[in-house]
């Protein structure tokens, strides 16, 4: 599957990249068509760094005080925190925390007596590397509100055509930059039933070829 491996490049930053496979895969909750690979930026401060410049324009007119990360985002989120300081706007100067919560089987958000400071009467953006369905995004949100914290939007590298209402939500990339992008549930396969194998598992951590 690398072997058809191509680098899509963001609108406003060709310097932001990610690597895409397309092939027979298999997530949490669904079956897709491509693999998003983004260890480069995940991994590397440079790249990291212009993705981030790249987030913090977009909600540059957000109040911020708490970012949190999810899928290995946490250097993202560090670099997120430092424009939305040094650059004008609402967040200049502010001490932005940048936190990583747990999550149970059923995707309940949990918080550690420690960092529940963070979230409680907070102003808190998500940043995620992948939302296609909205389910991780909507998880968190819910985590959110239960802390009694306050959700001003989700940043996501990679996402889906979906919408939730009051929240705003900003990707570098979408589905839109793939063609033919699609998404299963599991049990609606086209791919299964035509008997095409699964190429690998993917979860936050990267993919496991079969």
């Amino acid at each position: 599957m690398e072997n058809n491996a191509f680098e899509l490049f963001a609108k406003r930053n060709n310097k932001v990249t990610i690597r895409v496979m397309p092939g027979h895969f298999v997530t949490q909750h669904s079956h897709i068509n491509y693999c998003v690979d983004m260890t480069r930026l995940k991994t590397e401060a440079t790249l990291a760094r212009a993705a981030a410049k790249l987030f913090a324009e977009s909600f540059s007119t957000v109040s911020v005080d708490t970012i949190i990360t999810l899928e290995h985002m946490k250097m993202v989120g560090a670099f997120v925190a430092e424009e939305f300081s040094k650059n004008t706007g609402v967040n200049m100067n502010q001490e932005i925390a940048v936190i990583s919560p747990e999550f149970t089987a059923d995707e309940k958000m949990i918080l550690r007596d420690n960092l529940m400071p963070y979230v409680k009467d907070r102003h808190v953006l998500i940043l995620a590397a992948t939302v296609t369905t909205g389910i991780t995004a909507l998880g968190a949100i819910r985590g959110i509100r239960y802390y009694d914290g306050d959700p001003v939007g989700v940043a996501t590298v990679f996402g889906g055509n979906f919408e939730i209402p009051g929240v705003p939500v900003k990707k570098l990339f979408g589905t839109e930059d793939l063609p033919a992008y699609t998404s299963y549930r599991p049990g609606e396969c086209p791919l299964c039933s035509k008997g095409v194998k699964i190429d690998a598992l993917i979860n936050s951590y990267g993919y496991s070829k079969i």
